[in-house]
Parts: C-alpha cells; sequence; structure tokens
C-alpha cells in the first residue's frame, strides 16, 4: 500500500477546487489522495473529510474527499485571482513538498497555479512551480516530460524564443536530458531497459548537413558518447517521422530539442489526458497540463481528465519506487 498523493489546491480563483471535487467523485476508491487548500474554496455539496494527517487519507477517502486543511482566511471569487491568497498558495506547495519529502505523502500532485497572482502578491521569485519545487528540493536540474498513455515526449529546451533554441543546445543540456530521462523511467516507470528515440533540431534531421549540421556537429557525438555508457539511443532522427503509429512502438520516450517539436505531437494524441511530469526530483511531482482556465472558472465546465490521470500517474510512478 502506498503512501497517499498530495494535491495541492493551486490558485483558488481557478478550476482547482472544481477539479480536485470531480477527481474525487472518480477515483474515491481508486487512488488514495488528500486536497491542501481552504475547505471553503470548494464547490458547494461537495463531500468532504476533514483530515488531520495524511495518514488518515485511506478511511477519510470513503465519506468524501479528504482535505488537510490550509487557511487562506478569505473566500475566493471565480475568475479573480486574490493578491491575497498568494503567499497561502505558495505555502501549500512548500508544505506539501515538506509532507513528501518527510515521507508522509507518496508523491505530489499539483493544480495549477497563476503566475502573476504569485508575483504581485508575495513576489514570487520562480519562473513556475516546476523551478520552485526544485528550489525547494535544493536540485540544480530538472526535466520536463509530458506524458499520456499513447506517448511520453520530454524537450530539451522548454520556454524560450525559437530563434535561442540552437545556442541553448549544448551537449552537456541535450545529455543530462536523456541521462535524467532514462534514470526516471527505470525507478519511476519500471521500464528495465528505456529506448529512448532522439529528434533532430533540422528538418530531415539535417539531411547530411544540407539542412543544418547541428546533428552531425552536436547531436550524434552526445548520442555515441552516451551508447558506449550503455544507453539504447535512437537517432538523430527527422522529427517528422517520429511520431505516426508503427513509430511510437519503437521507443518509451522521445527527446526532442524544444517546446513545441515535443508538445505538439502529444497534444494532437492526446490532448485531454496529458499529465506534466517533472524529472529529476528526489521525490514524485506530476500535474495536469493545462492553466488556471478562468474564462472557465466556476461555470460547472472544467474537464478533470488530466487531473484524473495525473493523480492516476502519481500513483502508479510510487508503486514503482515502492516495488510493488
Amino acid at each position: 500500500m502506498i503512501r497517499p498523493i498530495a494535491l495541492t489546491c493551486g490558485e483558488p480563483a481557478g478550476i482547482g477546487p472544481a477539479l480536485a471535487a470531480k477527481a474525487w467523485a472518480a477515483l474515491a476508491d481508486q487512488v488514495p489522495f488528500f486536497l491542501i487548500g481552504d475547505p471553503a474554496h470548494l464547490p458547494v455539496g461537495t463531500p468532504i473529510s476533514l483530515i488531520k494527517d495524511p495518514g488518515e487519507t485511506y478511511a477519510a477517502r470513503k465519506a468524501g474527499l479528504p482535505v488537510l486543511a490550509h487557511d487562506f482566511g478569505t473566500p475566493a471569487v471565480a475568475a479573480q485571482p486574490d493578491r491575497g491568497h498568494a503567499r497561502s498558495v505558495i505555502d501549500v506547495i512548500a508544505r506539501a513538498v515538506d509532507l513528501v519529502q518527510s515521507g508522509a505523502a507518496g508523491a505530489i500532485c499539483t493544480n495549477p497555479i497563476h503566475k502573476k497572482a504569485l508575483i504581485d502578491g508575495a513576489g514570487f521569485a520562480y519562473p513556475g512551480h516546476t523551478e520552485f519545487l526544485a528550489a525547494l528540493a535544493g536540485t540544480k536540474r530538472v526535466v520536463m516530460m509530458l506524458a499520456s498513455d499513447q506517448l511520453r515526449v520530454v524537450p530539451t529546451t522548454i520556454h524560450i524564443p525559437l530563434d535561442q533554441v540552437a545556442t541553448t543546445l549544448t551537449p552537456g543540456l541535450l545529455a543530462d536530458t536523456i541521462k535524467i530521462t532514462h534514470a526516471a523511467l527505470i525507478r519511476d516507470f519500471g521500464i528495465a531497459h528505456p529506448r529512448l528515440a532522439v529528434a533532430g533540431l533540422n528538418p530531415h534531421a539535417g539531411e547530411g548537413g544540407a539542412m543544418g549540421h547541428a546533428e552531425i556537429d552536436m547531436i550524434a557525438p552526445v548520442l555515441d558518447d552516451l551508447r558506449g555508457g550503455g544507453l539504447d539511443l535512437t537517432g538523430p532522427l527527422s522529427a517528422d517521422t517520429m511520431f505516426h503509429a508503427a513509430a511510437r512502438q519503437q521507443y518509451d520516450a522521445a527527446i526532442c530539442m524544444y517546446h513545441d517539436q515535443a508538445l505538439i505531437p502529444i497534444k494532437t494524441l492526446d490532448f485531454d489526458r496529458g499529465v506534466n511530469v517533472t524529472l529529476g526530483l528526489p521525490f514524485i511531482r506530476t500535474s495536469p497540463d493545462h492553466g488556471t482556465a478562468f474564462d472557465i472558472a466556476g461555470s460547472g465546465k472544467a474537464n478533470p481528465s488530466s487531473l484524473i490521470q495525473a493523480l492516476r500517474l502519481a500513483q502508479k510512478m510510487a508503486e514503482a519506487r515502492a516495488g510493488i
């Protein structure tokens, strides 16, 4: 039996509270998780089981959504982020990290935050969730994976302008991305011998230098060196032929060179069920692959599919780490 998953509330003016309630309704008997947040922010009528310790989750989830209460002080208004809530949103994330690092929780699943509200209300000094979690864990390098039942992708560079990708890519960055992904597939996904497909940077993977030299000068030497260390790597490959059904059967994860090269395929294949996973942390962290969706907050229209998959994946990863 794994330890329960800590679900952070995220931005209370977004769809996070509604998603938490819907996820409990779908998973109450399947995935053991508890919400850290203000129970007053949940949709009216949500069955709630207040807990004082994560260890109470298994028993409490039968009666309602287990909630480890964190008082925000004031109500949440849909689609209207409150600067006064910013410090509590940050503190909830830190509280979840404390719980998972102490062994009280088996993984963290994070609801979406609104970075501007955190900056305006609490001087939040991080680009996002991932960097804050890495700082709390004392981890210098983490990797973002988007995962679904059909595909796992890892972008080597993430949120930078396209014209900066070629200069940001370095042998060290690519090698670290591949090694962190390889280790995570073994430890957290239970894949004993991971197969990784690596995309080229240029069209047709450079076509022997006719369309660019990044593959010859940088990517191929990195792959050759890592193959010498025993990694099962294919590439550099032309990205336009990597993601059809037959190609996806040949690898466990695809390493891509930039954001859209990785995210367009998975969002096309499985838009509502993709999960954001942070690799390289000393604990498990998953998150739904969407934002706060203020445009539908409070409407009842929020789709919980991605959060449900994020919680399911957190459970599977925790079981893999525990050897269950």
